[in-house]
């Protein structure tokens, strides 16, 4: 099908902090897998399975470091960011349960279009203040 275009990496996601910089990379690259793997046939239930049980592990231990750093920094919009992170989590989670219900045919699109927009969005917006904040130094 690939319906769907992936995300592309953009100089707006620099944080400038490598670690964070690096995993960015990374994750662009599990959430293409995943958008590829949904706008594939139906026949790759599994396959979107482990992709976003991939994607969940990798994303909840690059928004622990995140954090860390926000809060050894006392960054003063850690709250909100902390709470933007939860959400991404809990849609992911979401997601699975639907693809493990069998219910995602229908909702395929709905699916890609949200990771998609949050990590776009995520990464300009929230965590590009993280550079703009100092937390590169």
């Amino acid at each position: 099908m690939n319906d769907y275009p992936e995300i592309e990496w953009r100089e707006e996601f620099r944080t400038g902090i490598s670690s964070v910089d690096h995993e960015h990379r990374e994750l662009v690259g599990l959430v293409n897998n995943v958008i590829c793997l949904m706008d594939g046939d139906d026949d790759d239930r599994e396959a979107v399975l482990d992709a976003l049980g991939d994607l969940n592990a990798k994303i909840t231990a690059h928004f622990a470091l995140e954090e860390l750093l926000m809060r050894q920094a006392s960054y003063v919009d850690f709250v909100p960011h902390k709470e933007d992170h939860e959400g991404l989590l809990d849609e992911i989670r979401d997601i699975m349960d639907a693809f493990e219900g069998g219910d995602y045919s229908e909702r395929r699109a709905e699916f890609i279009s949200h990771l998609t927009s949050w990590f776009v969005t995520h990464f300009s917006t929230m965590d590009s203040k993280l550079h703009r904040a100092g937390l590169d130094r």
